[in-house]
């Protein structure tokens, strides 16, 4: 157990290091509340988003902060805070009180509520939900509406294993 938050971080910073260099947008990222921010909500974000309250941008590639953050394209990174919403696809740890991806989802998510519409990884969390699941989901509720060992089971459920 001692191990599990150095290789989540390790895990985290690898996709950072391997993306941040192929995308596209600024650096730097500050929102009070939108649209009070650095750089504005069309925009892509490429390696570092800090959100007092909330932010919202296109895409971020990098680490996502804060307490509310938007992604209304792909994210590809580490995203923590209370609550995370990505409208398309993510790539690597979403890590918020309120995980919700709404297309493909690549990685691990954990927190107190998980959704995501594809899942490919691992969700711990108190609740967690997928569309269709291709890996292990870990909670009090455990729902995966397509695919899955059960539609909805305690503890542990998992799909496509």
């Amino acid at each position: 157990m001692r191990l599990m938050l150095p290789l989540l971080l390790a895990a985290g910073i690898s996709v950072m290091a391997s993306t941040t260099a192929r995308a596209e947008g600024k650096p730097f990222q500050l929102a009070l509340v939108n649209p009070i921010q650095i750089v504005p909500e069309n925009e892509s974000v490429s390696a570092f988003r800090l959100s007092i309250i909330y932010g919202r941008n296109a895409n971020v590639t990098g680490l996502d902060w804060g307490l509310v953050t938007k992604t209304t394209g792909n994210f590809t990174g580490v995203q923590w805070g209370l609550v995370g919403f990505v409208d398309q696809n993510f790539e690597g740890w979403q890590g918020s009180f309120v995980n919700m991806t709404s297309g493909a989802f690549s990685g691990l998510q954990t927190g107190f509520f998980s959704t995501a519409g594809k899942m490919h990884g691992i969700q711990i969390g108190f609740i967690n939900s997928a569309g269709s699941m291709q890996g292990v989901q870990l909670g009090f509720l455990n729902f995966i509406r397509e695919g899955g060992f059960m539609p909805v089971f305690p503890i542990v459920n998992w799909g496509g294993l």
